[in-house]
């Protein structure tokens, strides 16, 4: 333990900063600072020495060197148990700082920025603020590191309530916090520039990054909360939110209901991923992480009940996702529809919210679809490894179809199949779907057959497989896809195209006078 009798504070997040700094100077610890933190300090009317005027040295170099000084740096090293570091200390004139409060360059909100150049990029790579952290922590037996605004009110208690001390406990584990801190701040850092390490030329290092993944991968996840089990209640489970994220499902807003599972949130998940790719007013209610149905309407009560019809059976104890505020109608026909476990929207009008929280059960979800940032990586965690890869964000261009029958698509026909093909991409493997306008008619997925998805989504639609269009998301590898389609009255087909059995496939639906396109495009979901 030892006495906190002078701390250098220097924050770029001065969230807190003033009530600590008073709470600080009340208890008479003298106050050294640098630059704005020095001003805003000295403006609220707190005594504060700062750094130049404390080494003797101004900041040069446009504020790139202000703290790297033997006498910011020594009084931060030294360990006051060992007598000839504090003869060294005192031959040159250097003075013990027994705290330090520091936060870093904002460079990951920096390089969010849409087209940030590489110069940018590099003037907020912070340097003096990392080195100062690091050597307090180094030392933290002597001296106390604080990264964390969220701990300033503790610290301050503490010290208080201790005569100025802080516990060897307490100073071990704001250094772990600290090293954290600091290797997360490089591996940003490092992992920004490795996105344009191949590029030669330095004059075309600005702008975009890189296409590509790199070649090590430095992940920080921060827990938001423990959870009651996981996928089963033998299991431990916790939802860690992105280190780095400032939009997704860690940012969700609870506005009624109990807590959220371990499957709520893979569930709402799943349904946020198909409901945002749609324009209009859109619904899908997802089970076990597939969908049971999905529809876009222009009025939003509409969209839910035609995703509802597609299997209401399956629908019971689902996620509902919509893509639009839930208004009185809607939320009267999601009462109407039974139970159901979530609702996740952008908003609840104030009667939609007054009905719904009505159902004990239901957890009522605020999520901002336009937080969603395009280009972001799918992890899977396997033994021994982790695989990376692009989220499947390809879109369909109408133009680029291939049409492979005698027997061309109708208008409505197409416009089915781009719905279709939005929705498919969200449906695990192997998957068929039927489309009649813009509403599924019929599921099958995760099956080991295709013909056996097919059989699922045609059993499923029933008489409405009849002018349906079907969709696969990959190739038909055989010719019994095309028959069963037929026997159905299937109206068209849209699959990806490349199988050896494409020939056979295309003059099967020539006999049966289907309309069938291709798209080149693959939607394999394991």
């Amino acid at each position: 333990m030892n006495k906190v009798k002078r701390v250098l504070i220097s924050v770029s997040d001065k969230k807190g900063i003033l009530p600590f700094a008073k709470g600080l100077s009340a208890l008479g610890v003298e106050i050294l600072s640098t630059g704005g933190t020095a001003r805003l300090l000295k403006e609220a009317g707190i005594p504060v020495v700062e750094v130049s005027e404390y080494t003797g040295f101004p900041e040069i170099l446009d504020g790139r060197v202000k703290t790297l000084h033997p006498k910011i740096h020594g009084g931060l090293l030294a360990r006051r148990e060992k007598p000839e570091h504090m003869e060294q200390a005192k031959k040159h004139g250097i003075g013990m700082i027994d705290m330090v409060a520091v936060n870093l360059y904002p460079f990951a909100g920096v390089i969010k920025k849409k087209n940030v150049t590489l110069e940018e990029a590099i003037e907020n790579i912070d340097i003096g603020g990392p080195s100062m952290i690091r050597s307090a922590a180094k030392n933290f037996r002597n001296v106390a590191v604080i990264c964390n605004p969220d701990h300033y009110q503790d610290v301050l208690k503490e010290l208080d309530t201790n005569n100025g001390l802080l516990s060897d406990a307490v100073l071990f584990k704001l250094a772990v916090e600290a090293f954290k801190h600091t290797a997360q701040y490089d591996a940003l850092i490092s992992g920004f520039l490795d996105k344009r390490v191949e590029k030669k030329d330095l004059s075309q290092l600005d702008g975009d990054l890189l296409e590509g993944l790199p070649q090590e991968i430095d992940l920080k996840f921060i827990k938001m909360q423990n959870l009651r089990y996981g996928e089963n209640p033998h299991q431990q489970a916790a939802f860690y939110k992105d280190g780095d994220t400032r939009s997704g499902l860690a940012k969700i807003k609870q506005l009624h209901g109990k807590e959220l599972s371990f499957n709520n949130i893979l569930d709402l998940d799943a349904a946020v991923n198909i409901v945002k790719d749609f324009s209009h007013p859109a619904a899908v209610i997802i089970k076990h992480n597939n969908p049971t149905g999905v529809a876009e309407n222009t009025i939003l009560a509409k969209a839910f009940n035609e995703a509802l019809s597609c299997d209401p059976l399956s629908a019971f104890g689902g996620i509902i996702g919509l893509n639009r505020d839930v208004d009185e109608a809607t939320a009267k026909a999601v009462e109407k529809s039974g139970f159901m476990e979530c609702v996740i929207a952008p908003a609840f009008s104030a009667e939609a919210l007054k009905i719904l929280s009505k159902k004990k059960n239901i957890r009522l979800i605020e999520f901002d679809f336009a937080s969603i940032r395009s280009g972001d990586l799918d992890f899977r965690k396997v033994r021994g490894g982790l695989l990376l890869q692009e989220k499947d964000e390809h879109v369909l261009d109408p133009g680029q179809l291939k049409v492979a029958t005698k027997k061309k698509p109708t208008k409505a026909q197409i416009e089915a199949m781009t719905f279709g093909w939005k929705v498919i991409k969200n449906v695990r493997s192997n998957a068929v779907i039927l489309v009649k306008g813009k509403k599924t008619v019929g599921i099958g997925c995760g099956q080991t057959s295709r013909v056996q998805s097919v059989r699922i989504a045609l059993r499923q639609a029933g008489g409405k497989a009849k002018g349906a269009v079907l969709v696969s998301e990959a190739f038909l590898p055989k010719t019994d896809n095309v028959q069963l389609a037929a026997k159905a009255g299937i109206a068209a087909i849209i699959q990806t195209g490349g199988s050896i059995a494409d020939e056979d496939v295309i003059k099967t639906a020539n006999r049966y006078k289907i309309a069938m396109v291709m798209t080149g495009v693959r939607h394999f979901r394991h």
